[in-house]
């Protein structure tokens, strides 16, 4: 590997491994000391080395408990200023959903966030916010702020994840096209830096920490606290699925809708490949708007492409929303036997995936290896994308659903973190595969693995200028490939936030690094 010494003081990651500089008991014992509002956890801690990915298992020393950001704040302190003694890592965890152990830290320490509960404060107003702590869950912010008739703008398809985890990334799902991930909607942070100081941050005050930390990949900081923005909540939704044989078609479909400001408040796509049945599927929820032109669709075997939208109202509004879905549909070219309508409450539609959460648990399908891959490919080249990847890669079966949508990206904040596509257009690329433990076959891990990276060196190969959302990359030159241009700035902030490396080492982009005494 070439010398890096110039970017940063900090080692680059390598495989995990042992602290050599104390013991296991002396740890224990160093951090028993520690006056706390909550507590550690030395035994029971291996729910802490499993995630939703369930491919990574690093066993931690100890598991923090948190009543406090005092707490954490004290922890890290300590840990930063135990120097040379110690290699201990720290790592934020929220409902352990992610995919690579990136909430995971080998002998160090997991801080459980779901722990530190002070209670949501909604604030009402021309520009309504609500307070939260990191380890909130989406799905009882929703569930809260609803109550005065409001909700957050932008959300995740999955709503039973954290704040502090998803900011952490970026957020993004239906609404990202006109409201920017989620990222683009918090005013305010809390954050608990490597340091162990509490600084209190927004584009305002500590400007730097503020879009280091969003999207940052828990680096810079722990999200302790958000301010997040609020907008008006509809009771209603309706709720459109319609297919394409033809990508072109879909995707210039799907690139018009985005382009306007009067259009739905959700858009997003699929892609179906090799599936039987699957109008009869959705007959368990949506109803076809000609059900005699619908039993006479045929898929031929094809892949097809499903475009859902949908439309937030509520019920005094009706026959104007239907008259403005009639014109919107009306502008797009989809196989017209396959328009499937349904109508839900907003809170039933927003916590969608929750319910096929509920069936799978019940087989005994959920906590199953997931080796997910998700790209950001820049409108210029989805095409190119699309005619390789489901045409010759995937072609007879896929393990999961493949989600696939346009965003405008002059709706993002370009100074957070996250990095993306040089270009205002961007699709996301959501490969959520589900392998069968100890299957050898299509649908087993390795055979998922190797596709997702047949995925991943046709976009090298080809140069589509594509990134990795969620990024897990296994050396320190694919991370500065990965950042690019934000490579230095990036590395300046681990050095001013978290000089020691504690922070975030699941996300294997910097090594813990040994003071010299």
């Amino acid at each position: 590997m070439p010398d890096r010494s110039k970017h940063t003081p900090n080692h680059f990651f390598a495989a995990p491994r042992t602290p050599p500089y104390s013991s296991t008991s002396k740890v224990h014992f160093s951090l028993k000391k520690l006056p706390l509002d909550g507590y550690f956890s030395f035994e029971n801690i291996h729910c802490a080395a499993k995630d939703f990915g369930n491919r990574y298992h690093f066993l931690p020393s100890a598991v923090l408990y948190p009543k406090s950001v005092s707490d954490i704040s004290s922890t890290i302190k300590h840990i930063f200023y135990m120097g040379s003694t110690t290699n201990l890592t720290v790592a934020a965890r929220g409902h352990g959903h992610s995919l690579q152990g990136q909430a995971q830290a080998h002998q160090g320490v997991v801080i459980n966030m779901k722990s530190l509960q002070p209670k949501m404060h909604v604030h009402t107003g021309q520009m309504p916010f609500v307070d939260v702590p990191g380890g909130e869950l989406w799905i009882n912010i929703l569930l809260e702020t609803i109550k005065y008739g409001l909700a957050p703008k932008s959300w995740t398809d999955y709503l039973h994840l954290t704040v502090g985890g998803t900011l952490s990334n970026a957020g993004i799902s239906g609404q990202a096209f006109r409201h920017g991930p989620q990222i683009n909607n918090v005013h305010q942070l809390e954050v608990v830096t490597g340091k162990g100081e509490v600084l209190t941050c927004s584009e305002n005050q500590n400007a730097d920490l503020f879009y280091g930390v969003l999207g940052g990949l828990g680096q810079f900081g722990i999200i302790t606290q958000a301010r997040l923005s609020l907008g008006p909540a509809q009771k209603m939704v309706k709720w459109i699925r319609v297919l394409y044989s033809e990508f072109s078609t879909f995707s210039n479909d799907q690139e018009h809708l985005i382009s306007s400001e009067n259009t739905f408040d959700y858009i997003e796509g699929f892609v179906i490949i090799n599936r039987t049945g699957l109008l009869n599927n959705w007959r368990l929820s949506f109803k076809p708007k000609d059900p005699i032109q619908a039993n006479q669709f045929s898929s031929d075997g094809k892949i097809l492409y499903c475009l859902e939208v949908a439309k937030y109202f509520d019920p005094d509004e009706i026959e104007e929303v239907n008259k403005k879905i009639e014109r919107l549909l009306s502008e797009l070219n989809f196989i017209p036997s396959t328009l499937f309508l349904s109508e839900v409450s907003y809170v039933e539609f927003l916590d969608r995936v929750h319910l096929s959460e509920k069936k799978l648990r019940a087989k005994g399908l959920w906590e199953v290896p997931h080796p997910w891959l998700n790209l950001l490919i820049p409108k210029s080249r989805i095409l190119d994308f699309a005619k390789e990847v489901f045409g010759n890669i995937l072609t007879d079966n896929s393990n999961g659903p493949i989600l696939i949508y346009p965003v405008n990206k002059s709706k993002w904040n370009n100074k957070t973190s996250m990095v993306t596509p040089a270009e205002d257009i961007i699709y996301l690329v959501a490969f959520l595969s589900s392998a069968t433990p100890s299957s050898t076959g299509k649908d087993g891990l390795e055979h998922i693995v190797t596709q997702n990276q047949r995925i991943l060196d046709f976009c090298d190969k080809a140069n589509l200028g594509s990134k990795q959302y969620l990024p897990h990359y296994s050396n320190q030159e694919e991370w500065e490939a990965h950042f690019g241009p934000q490579w230095e700035t990036f590395v300046q902030r681990k050095s001013a936030y978290d000089p020691l490396a504690i922070l975030a080492p699941g996300q294997r982009i910097f090594q813990r690094t040994i003071p010299n005494s």
